[in-house]
C-alpha cells in the first residue's frame, strides 16, 4: 500500500468508526453507568470484532455474506431484533439504581460483542474498505501489516473517547433527573438503530 492509499485508507477508516452507530451508544451507556475502568472490556470486544471482520474481509469471507442477500436479510433481522430489546430494555430500566458491580467483566465484554458483530452494515463497511485500499497483485499478507494496525489503532482511539464521554456524562448526571432522561434517550437511540437496520435494503432485492 502506497503512502497515499495509506492516507486515503486512514481518513476513510477515520470517518467510519467516529460517525456514531450501535457501538458508540453502547460505549456511552456503559462508560455512564460503569465508568471508564469497567467499560474497557467492551471496547477490547470491538476490537476483536474488528480483528475478525479484518481477517475474514482478507479472505473473501465478507464478500460472500455480502452478495447473499439471505445471508444478510437473516443477518439484519436478528441484529435489528437484538438492537430493539436492549433499547426497550435500557428504557424500562433507566430508574433503577446502576448495579455496576452486577455486571462481570464477561458480561460487559460478550455483550458488546454481540453488538458489534450482529450489524450487517459492519459487513458492509468492512468490505468497501477492501475492494478500495487492497491493492491487486501484492501479498495481501504484505498489505495486512499496513491495514491491521491503523484500523485497530484508530478503533480503540474512537471508542475508548466515547467511552470516556459516558464516563464524564455519567459523573456529571449521576443521582438526578437528567442521568434517567440521558439513560432513556440512549435507549431510543438503540430502537432507532434498530428500526433503521430492520428497514435496510437487501441486496438483490428491489
Amino acid at each position: 500500500m502506497s503512502f497515499d492509499a495509506w492516507i486515503i485508507f486512514t481518513l476513510f477508516w477515520l470517518v467510519f468508526v467516529v460517525t456514531p452507530g450501535p457501538n458508540a451508544v453502547n460505549c456511552i451507556t456503559n462508560g455512564m453507568t460503569l465508568g471508564f475502568r469497567r467499560s474497557l472490556p467492551g471496547v477490547a470486544a470491538i476490537l476483536t470484532q474488528a480483528a475478525l471482520f479484518l481477517s475474514l474481509s482478507a479472505v473473501g469471507v465478507t464478500a460472500l455474506i455480502a452478495a447473499s442477500p439471505l445471508a444478510f436479510q437473516v443477518l439484519k433481522f436478528i441484529g435489528a431484533g437484538f438492537l430493539i430489546y436492549l433499547g426497550v430494555r435500557s428504557w424500562v430500566t433507566a430508574r433503577r439504581p446502576v448495579q455496576a458491580n452486577g455486571q462481570t467483566s464477561g458480561s460487559i465484554y460478550w455483550r458488546a460483542f454481540a453488538i458489534a458483530v450482529i450489524n450487517p452494515k459492519s459487513v458492509a463497511g468492512y468490505l468497501a474498505a477492501f475492494s478500495q485500499f487492497v491493492q491487486p497483485g501484492v501479498s495481501i499478507g504484505a498489505q495486512m501489516w499496513v491495514i491491521f494496525p491503523t484500523a485497530l489503532s484508530l478503533t480503540a482511539l474512537s471508542y475508548l473517547t466515547y467511552t470516556a464521554l459516558g464516563a464524564g456524562l455519567g459523573r456529571a448526571a449521576f443521582g438526578a433527573v437528567f442521568n434517567v432522561w440521558l439513560r432513556r434517550g440512549l435507549a431510543v437511540c438503540f430502537i432507532i438503530y434498530g428500526v433503521l437496520l430492520g428497514a435496510a435494503a437487501t441486496p438483490g432485492r428491489a
